[in-house]
């Protein structure tokens, strides 16, 4: 499904395409936004999987559980442009229930952690673990890692994003964006 969103690029209005697909085999869905050579793509991850991916790095279940939680994608991030690009994920935003809220980045996880008993080693692990907060892009550059919007499981959102194209700031919107849902258990 395809569908066109307008983006601001100064001085004028460029259109950002948003693409979304679901896996056939998983039901995983997939949103991809794309605008002069860039892309941000969002793909769904069961609770389940983030659970074992962080038990796997010494998080007890209760904190794999509250990452699970909290809407964890993986966001693939290039610059297939001609121009460098550069975003900072704390002017990023959530649209949820009429409210905007922040991304919960490395350091707003980092904070829930200070005075809690999470091991220094899966704190180390949960950083490289998810998309850095600010980061430069040459053309040709790319990362992926998991990104966390701190929104329940099943839960639908809109992501308004702000980068910096060879200088020039654009806005843009991904719209109706999903968390994955919990599977039913037997």
């Amino acid at each position: 499904m395809l569908e066109m969103f307008g983006a601001s690029l100064m001085p004028g209005r460029v259109s950002a395409a948003v693409i979304t697909s679901e896996e056939e085999q998983t039901g995983l869905r997939t949103w991809e936004w794309t605008q002069a050579g860039i892309s941000v793509q969002l793909v769904q991850r069961l609770p389940d999987q983030t659970r074992a991916f962080f038990q796997g790095r010494g998080f007890s279940s209760e904190e794999a559980d509250s990452i699970a939680k909290a809407c964890v994608f993986q966001m693939i991030f290039r610059n297939d442009g001609k121009h460098p690009i550069a975003y900072d994920m704390d002017d990023w935003m959530v649209g949820y229930r009429g409210e905007r809220r922040p991304l919960l980045t490395r350091e707003r996880w980092d904070d829930k952690w200070r005075d809690g008993e999470t091991s220094q080693a899966a704190r180390i692990a949960f950083r490289w673990s998810l998309l850095p907060t600010r980061q430069s892009f040459e053309p040709g550059d790319y990362n992926w890692c998991m990104t966390s919007f701190g929104l329940p499981p099943g839960e639908s959102f809109d992501l308004s994003l702000i980068m910096t194209i060879n200088g020039h700031v654009i806005t843009s919107r991904i719209p109706a964006v999903t968390c994955a849902a919990e599977q039913m258990r037997n």
